[in-house]
């Protein structure tokens, strides 16, 4: 079964967990490890002989646009992570067009191609965040992978679906959901999509989940970043939750992975979900 294998293209500092400690004016003057842990993530895959969807920052693309040639030219599929990484909810409706627009656009001049797909920072499309998803289909994305059907501090709308569906907008109009992955547990859902799960849970217990999804006939959604197989990136203090979260298991991250694309069957998400059967009736969240 193949399942879909998604990287969110950013650095450590723009992490949303650290947003305490670093603001917006100091990025420029960061130490940039993006490019480097990029293409490491593009070697691996091309040896392993696996595709994925590249979710690029535009603030990202904007000023290494050769990442983004990178990932297209090795055949990978480039999708939108937004342009400045704030969270969905904190921004007006006005300010997430414009950026989204912008990202859009940069990604497109980047490529020469459309750009149909789209995550939000830290999945920040929540119940008090709903309008962007008419904004989403505004600016013409075909397909979202924002909503994280499990409850949390930062992100998750519970009680949503937990396969692909179409999702309507409060517009009216229609967009395809690619929430990302929990795994039943009576009635618990876990979540095993990956980031820090993957870091944070043992290797066995996240086999074992998405293995478990797979057996139950469902396609499942994995994403890391890039920062997260760079143990050397430079230490930021924050809060003892912020620095559990970000740099726990930093070390055995990337082992991990070559180990899961091993265990399984990975692809891009449109292809994904080409081969999905998806409830033609619309769900409104």
């Amino acid at each position: 079964m193949q399942n879909a294998l998604t990287i969110d293209v950013e650095d450590y500092f723009h992490v949303a967990a650290l947003a305490e400690s670093i603001s917006v004016d100091e990025w420029s003057n960061r130490e940039c490890r993006v490019e480097k842990n990029t293409r490491n993530l593009l070697e691996l895959f091309d040896k392993k002989g696996v595709k994925g969807t590249f979710f690029v920052l535009g603030w990202v693309a904007e000023r290494y646009p050769h990442i983004v040639t990178d990932i297209h030219q090795a055949g990978h599929e480039v999708a939108s992570h937004g342009y400045s990484h704030q969270l969905v909810y904190s921004q007006t409706p006005e300010v997430f067009r414009e950026e989204t627009a912008k990202s859009k656009d940069i990604l497109e001049n980047i490529i020469q191609q459309p750009v149909e797909g789209y995550r939000a920072a830290s999945y920040s499309i929540t119940a008090k965040s709903k309008w962007a998803l008419d904004i989403l289909c505004d600016l013409g994305f075909k397909w979202d992978s924002s909503i994280f059907p499990v409850r949390h501090d930062r992100y998750g709308m519970p009680n949503t679906p937990e396969d692909p569906y179409i999702l309507q907008a409060p517009n009216g109009k229609q967009i395809v959901e690619f929430p990302l992955t929990t795994c039943p547990i009576g009635k618990y859902r876990l979540p095993i999509a990956g980031g820090g799960y993957f870091r944070l849970f043992p290797y066995w217990l996240t086999r074992w989940g998405l293995g478990r999804v797979n057996s139950l006939g469902r396609s499942f959604i994995f994403y890391l970043h890039p920062w997260e197989i760079d143990p050397k990136q430079p230490r930021v203090k924050a809060s003892m939750l912020s620095t559990f979260r970000h740099y726990n298991n930093l070390d055995v991250c990337f082992s991990r992975l070559e180990a899961l694309l091993d265990d399984f069957s990975f692809t891009t998400v449109s292809e994904v979900l080409k081969a999905q059967s998806i409830d033609s009736v619309p769900v409104a969240v």
